[in-house]
């Protein structure tokens, strides 16, 4: 199995209520019911208020290297993605468990 962790700092001068952040985070959140690949899917706001805390993370597992490039290249996902690109930043971080 393959987790893949995503997390997310909004830009400056952006909030969590902006209609494009919304939007942003609908879009995620339904991907786990969406993509088949996902064995594993959540996502949501940190609640730390330090300030190296990023916003917002997604955890989520696939079967395999070949899952993980399927869900990647998912329309939903690069939907999502395109989205989160107007007002955000993020490191993610792959590793097998």
């Amino acid at each position: 199995m393959i987790r893949h962790l995503v997390l997310f700092r909004l830009n400056d001068g952006v909030e969590r209520d902006d209609p494009r952040v919304v939007a942003g985070v609908e879009a995620f959140r339904a991907l786990g019911g969406r993509i088949e690949e996902l064995r594993f899917w959540e996502c949501a706001w940190n609640i730390s208020d330090r300030p190296i805390a990023y916003d917002f993370a997604i955890n989520s597992a696939v079967e395999d290297t070949d899952a993980l490039k399927r869900y990647l290249e998912h329309p939903d996902h690069q939907a999502g993605v395109a989205l989160w690109r107007e007002f955000a930043t993020w490191v993610i971080a792959d590793y097998e468990f």
